[in-house]
């Protein structure tokens, strides 16, 4: 890229302050304080993954897929444009401000789902679940990936992600068990209410920003290379994260075909399951399975990365859980449905944490935060991407037919990380 108008890094030099220091163990009150907010996170959104689809088809008729998964869609346009300013604002204004902002938006969401009288309402929390998402889940990637330096990102981020999605799967069951008993509403979504308070307590008075420790790694950088590192503009860092970087485009598309069938899980998955008869509780039981093993794996697969590289985790981990959806499609039965819902969760382990390393791998300080966020935007485009693809081609050609569509294209997406994305993580 050109050098002309751009920022150069400035590297505050305050005498007399200690500079940071990098690794997970040196920082690892503040680091486990985030994986800890991020399962409250992940919590947020897995109390609509078992029972919202339910709730659309029998609380507001609902009939069309499309409609129905309209939700999705909803959450997934919002959550991707916000994913793309929660990185500049995060290095314009600090981490830890980006991540309250994000709580403040969740909170009302339990609430206008438990009180909606119209199809519009849901719609609109998950306008505002899909900013809380954004900001809130952004923030802890970019401070843990802030915090533990190079050596140890794929493990960082397996555990964030660890957190976030079994966080998922254990609202989801729990959920689906409450509405097992009580109704599809109000009573799941009283947990959501005690989430949101608690994950916005946590941030306001004990997570501290990660601002000096970007500063450190990045003038350690410039030290190394004998000069200071020139920070893209936006447009150009656009440009260069979604097509011109072969690793970042890689990782771009990969992110959002995964989510574009984590979209489809979430939204067809249930009535799926619902329209062969299956109980609630045996639905959430397969709600649960998916994101449960896709969380657990996570602690295995990012620290995976960290050895034997990104490239081909990321290839092998497409490639099932596009096999998986094909299966699931046609198979019949709670037993074959919770293995190949534990083939989808293995796959996305493999997956998940080692695109945000990479991410990471190749973005420099300076502009890191803002380089995850456009990842994240393409990323999150996947989810109302598949819903819509999904309600479509359900409405068209039925349910199973999309479930298997869907994995061809994931497959297809691993065989073009194997073409194009060069190997990223770093010799230290």
């Amino acid at each position: 890229m050109t050098t002309a108008g751009r920022q150069r890094l400035a590297v505050p030099d305050v005498a007399g302050v200690e500079s940071p220091t990098l690794g997970l163990r040196a920082n690892w009150r503040q680091f486990w304080l985030l994986v800890l907010v991020n399962a409250f996170v992940g919590a947020m959104v897995g109390l609509e993954r078992t029972v919202l689809p339910l709730i659309a088809e029998r609380d507001f008729g609902l009939a069309s897929k499309t409609a129905a998964l309209s939700f999705i869609a909803a959450f997934g346009v919002v959550k991707a444009f916000t994913n793309f300013f929660a990185g500049q604002l995060g290095d314009r204004f600090g981490r830890r401000r980006v991540l309250v902002a994000g709580w403040l938006f969740g909170l009302p969401v339990p609430l206008m789902v438990m009180w909606a009288p119209s199809w519009w309402w849901i719609v609109a929390a998950n306008v505002l679940l899909g900013i809380n998402q954004g900001l809130a889940w952004s923030a802890t990637v970019i401070m843990k990936i802030d915090l533990v330096g190079p050596a140890r990102r794929g493990f960082a981020m397996g555990l964030n992600e660890f957190a976030g999605y079994l966080a998922v799967a254990l609202s989801a069951y729990a959920s689906g068990e409450i509405a097992s008993r009580y109704g599809l509403r109000p009573e799941p979504f009283y947990l959501g209410v005690a989430f949101a308070a608690i994950g916005l307590a946590l941030s306001l008075f004990l997570v501290r920003d990660t601002t000096a420790h970007v500063f450190h790694e990045a003038s350690r950088i410039s030290a190394a290379r004998g000069r200071l590192e020139s920070i893209p503009r936006t447009r150009e860092l656009f440009a260069l994260v979604s097509w011109r970087d072969p690793a970042l485009f890689s990782a771009s598309q990969a992110g959002l075909v995964n989510n574009l069938n984590d979209g489809l899980g979430w939204g067809l998955f249930p009535l799926f399951f619902a329209a062969v008869g299956l109980s609630l509780r045996e639905i959430a039981v397969l709600a649960f399975i998916y994101p449960a093993t896709w969380g657990v794996m996570q602690l295995w697969t990012g620290a995976l990365s960290d050895r034997i590289g990104r490239k081909w985790l990321i290839v092998a981990g497409m490639v099932l859980q596009g096999f998986a959806l094909v299966v699931m499609a046609a198979v019949r039965g709670v037993a074959p449905w919770l293995l190949t819902g534990a083939l989808l969760g293995v796959g996305t382990a493999m997956v998940y944490p080692t695109l945000l390393a990479a991410i990471g791998d190749v973005a420099h300080p300076s502009w890191r935060g803002r380089a995850v966020g456009i990842y994240r935007f393409w990323r999150d485009v996947g989810y109302a991407m598949g819903a819509l693809t999904a309600g479509l081609l359900a409405d068209a050609f039925g349910m199973a037919a999309a479930i298997a569509a869907i994995g061809v294209l994931t497959a297809a997406s691993g065989c073009l990380v194997a073409a194009r994305m060069p190997e990223t993580r770093p010799n230290v």
